[in-house]
């Protein structure tokens, strides 16, 4: 008979579960509460224009990328992809950077912003790169931490190779230490550059970023960077249909309410909000870990509380998104399609200081009809900030403001094109993804919460797994979906092909 499992949560974590166990030939339900796949990476439609809810820079789907091998072991064709020579650009208050996908033409380009600090720079990413070089090998085995069985430590040692050794000094020290260092760390417009590139995918700056984490982030748009056209929803709409072709179901509208084992023959029932019941041998929680103890009943608790190690309890980033609709003429030719605006000349990179703005192709159809382009803007805040409906209305509105007025200092021309704008605080994200507070981002890559302090996919209650962006390796489609991959080896023993 197949093994059955259950799948709570239809983010790309999820969904990635859900194809590979269904290649596996397991009996596999995915139940999601909202009515879009995609979770932080999902979509949403407002008259002619789609907009991507959050994440839209792709990644991965370079040769050895986790979705390249992902899509190549289902047999299915990723989504459609342009991969971007020009990254983004990153407007500091007093200079324009572009990020460029060759390191050599990447780091050429800032040794002429910054002559002042050129020999530095060139240690610096000598040293990053180096650091890199040594994680990508180690993410061919994609060993899992924190190592929680034998099988776990043995995969760890047997992916290590003789370069690793650099790594074991890193793993207790920050990015502020390598650029301490290579002598940057009091150059306040490089250590801006910096942190931008940081608070976007380590949701922290330098100043406590893991530094074997910082170097892997720093370096992996250099390993491909990617526009899917429509939007990172492709990912989940594709492994949808490929969990369908081996026989997954996967359902939209169902939010599920508890958790419970059957004592008679200890397979664990799950319940959702209509009160259907779910039989399963495995459930897998592609959701905050935040959101995990109020699905079981409370004799589970302690054992929970030992797993969670107290990290639900931590703080964790909100985001305030503004979705805009443009009128073509509005964006001038050559406009990158992805942009950092950090406008703090103290270098903050939070509440407006820090945007990142990501903007549709003029040839994609999918979000804007011709002559119209899509334009999505985030920046980090505090979630205490929307703690009371007072608080709330009022900041939405000013942040929405200094967010628009830090756009004008790149796109002059924004308030005359905008045809629609669609605010997106915190409670909105709540309400469409169901993150507790809408929090977004998982944990801040800090020594704290990253490597062998973040948490497992192996939660202390058997047979019941976690994936998404609460455990190892964090956020983003590519953490997502490797903490997915680790589900579904610990399941069922098999491996990617390299």
């Amino acid at each position: 008979m197949k093994k059955s499992v259950v799948i709570i949560g239809g983010g790309i974590g999820g969904l990635t579960a859900a194809a590979l166990l269904g290649k596996a030939d397991y009996d596999v339900l995915v139940l999601e509460a909202s009515r879009e796949w995609g979770g932080c990476a999902g979509k949403f439609q407002r008259g002619k224009a789609l907009f991507p809810v959050g994440a839209t820079l792709g990644m991965g789907f370079e040769n050895g990328g986790i979705h390249n091998r992902i899509f190549n072991y289902l047999e299915v064709e990723p989504p459609h992809s342009q991969l971007l020579e020009r990254v983004m650009d990153i407007h500091l208050p007093d200079k324009t950077l572009s990020f460029h996908r060759n390191r050599k033409e990447h780091v050429h380009e800032l040794m002429k912003a910054f002559p002042e600090i050129s020999d530095n720079l060139t240690r610096f990413y000598s040293e990053v790169y180096k650091v890199a070089k040594e994680i990508r090998k180690l993410m061919i085995s994609l060993p899992a931490l924190p190592p929680k069985t034998i099988g776990e430590w043995k995969g760890l040692i047997l992916s290590l190779r003789p370069g690793s050794i650099r790594l074991l000094p890193r793993l207790q020290q920050t990015m502020i230490d390598l650029l301490e260092k290579c002598k940057l760390h009091d150059h306040p417009s490089f250590k801006h550059f910096i942190d931008g590139q940081l608070i976007d995918s380590m949701q922290t700056t330098s100043d406590q970023c893991s530094s074997i984490l910082g170097c892997q982030a720093l370096d992996i748009y250099h390993e491909g960077a990617y526009y899917l056209e429509g939007g990172l929803f492709q990912i989940a709409h594709t492994l949808v249909r490929a969990s369908e072709t081996f026989g997954a179901k996967p359902i939209l509208g169902r939010k599920v309410v508890g958790i419970n084992c059957d004592p008679q023959d200890h397979k664990w029932v799950v319940v959702d909000h209509r009160g259907s019941e779910y039989r399963a041998d495995h459930v897998i929680c592609n959701i905050p870990v935040q959101s995990l103890k109020g699905l079981f009943p409370s004799h589970y608790r302690q054992k929970l509380a030992v797993y969670l190690e107290g990290k639900e309890n931590e703080a964790l980033w909100g985001t305030m998104s503004l979705y805009m609709l443009l009128k073509e003429e509005s964006i001038p030719e050559h406009f990158p399609l992805y942009s950092q605006i950090c406008t703090s000349k103290n270098g903050n990179m939070t509440e407006g200081d820090h945007l990142f703005l990501s903007l549709s192709h003029q040839n994609d159809r999918k979000r804007a009809p011709e002559r119209f382009r899509t334009l999505t803007i985030s920046t980090h805040t505090k979630l205490e900030k929307w703690s009371t409906k007072e608080k709330y209305d009022s900041y939405k509105e000013r942040l929405q403001e200094k967010m628009v007025r830090s756009i004008e200092t790149v796109l002059p021309s924004i308030r005359n094109g905008m045809v629609e704008v669609y605010p997106g605080a915190p409670k909105a994200w709540e309400r469409f993804t169901g993150r507790p507070g809408g929090m977004v981002g998982g944990f801040p890559q800090t020594i704290d919460h990253a490597l062998f302090n973040s948490l497992s996919h192996r939660t202390s209650l058997k047979n019941i797994w976690m994936c998404g962006d609460s455990v190892f390796p964090g956020a983003g489609t590519i953490g997502v979906s490797v903490s997915a991959y680790h589900v579904f080896h610990s399941i069922t023993g098999r491996t990617l092909p390299a």
